[in-house]
């Protein structure tokens, strides 16, 4: 009895001097210390048959701070026991502009013990950001000159496994997808988007292991990766998914994931090597891709929103005007990925040299 009273008497010092000292601007000490106590002893007299009984459980609280839109930098502060939540009490705000926020649609109260103040972006005319994803410092417009011819010939034993290895994985991608080029890059892009996140990983842990700079190496590939995943992103807005390929993406990148770690570990200029070979493969993909788009095969839909965001467009952009930046992603990747090859073909590491930063 001695412990629970003291324990009480700490739950009840601690809310007092949290709630003051990181939450409340706007309501008074005295009114924290009176609904901490009123919550403690409402608690206690119910004894400990059950959870909402329990003080120890009685004295947790969420503390919710609302965030206006506009003044961002006014915390508010609100107090909610356990026991009245899942007694459906109604949750009385601490202070009268809590109430304002609330009722306003356009603003939202946050939910946070933490107090991370959600971001307000808006784009240079002034409206909204809308996508949490990505942001507008991350957007910028494809270089669409690169040349898309580039073939790196494979000389090597290595070189010429790492080729044949994407030449057979192409065999049953043509046989599943034949010339349902929408698909075919929706789900492939699930795939595309596993090299740089591995090789990413794992030049992150030799850099910890060997106490050194990557060079940027690390940014890079993830960024890579990451640019793989827009891709994705968009091409889902033009062809859904159905659900056996859903689980074919399970299997697939499964097995392919596990197989590229294991690769890396091995060799890395292999590894590198075999991406740039799929780059390749992937330019010729969506070259096919625009000349279905161009004979009528293919609808010429408008493009999607992400991507007209993502990439810089023109409002009135397309779907092979996206094919069109897509494309020269992979052919940035390719040259990216057999440049990195033929830095550990010469013995060099990449940290040796710069990461090329804003090579898209």
């Amino acid at each position: 009895m001695m412990m629970r009273r003291g324990g009480i008497r700490l739950t009840n010092t601690m809310l007092v001097t949290a709630g003051t000292r990181f939450f409340s601007s706007t309501a008074s000490s005295t009114t924290t210390r009176a609904v901490a106590k009123e919550t403690l002893l409402g608690a206690s007299a119910k004894g400990l048959g059950g959870q909402i009984g329990n003080p120890v459980w009685a004295s947790r609280s969420y503390w919710i701070r609302s965030y206006p839109s506009i003044h961002g930098s006014v915390r508010n502060m609100s107090h909610v026991s356990v026991a009245d939540e899942e007694q459906g009490k109604p949750v009385k705000s601490a202070s009268a502009t809590d109430s304002a926020v609330v009722s306003n649609k356009n603003e939202k109260g946050i939910v946070s013990y933490w107090g991370v103040p959600p971001s307000r972006i808006t784009k240079e005319d002034g409206t909204e950001w809308k996508w949490n994803c990505f942001r507008p410092w991350e957007t910028y417009k494809a270089d669409l000159s690169i040349d898309l011819k580039k073939h790196h010939a494979p000389v090597t034993f290595m070189d010429k496994l790492a080729y044949w290895t994407v030449k057979s994985l192409r065999v049953p991608t043509d046989i599943f997808f034949q010339r349902r080029y929408g698909c075919r890059a929706m789900m492939l892009e699930t795939v595309a988007a596993v090299p740089g996140m591995v090789g990413g990983m794992l030049l992150h842990c030799k850099s910890l292991r060997r106490f050194e700079h990557s060079g940027g190496w690390i940014k890079i590939l993830l960024e890579e990766a990451e640019n793989e995943r827009m891709h994705l992103m968009t091409f889902m807005e033009v062809a859904k998914p159905k659900w056996y390929e859903r689980a074919l993406v399970f299997t697939v990148q499964g097995v392919f994931f596990n197989a590229y770690f294991l690769g890396y570990l091995l060799s890395p200029k292999f590894a590198h090597r075999m991406v740039g070979y799929l780059e390749e493969e992937a330019i010729h993909s969506y070259t096919e891709f625009l000349k279905e788009l161009d004979k009528g095969n293919i609808e010429n839909v408008p493009a999607p929103a992400i991507a007209i965001d993502y990439w810089q467009l023109p409002p009135d952009s397309t779907l092979r005007d996206v094919v069109m930046v897509v494309r020269a992603d992979e052919a940035h990747h390719r040259d990216v990925n057999h440049f990195a090859s033929d830095m550990h073909y010469q013995g060099r590491e990449l940290r040796e040299a710069p990461a090329p930063f804003g090579y898209h």
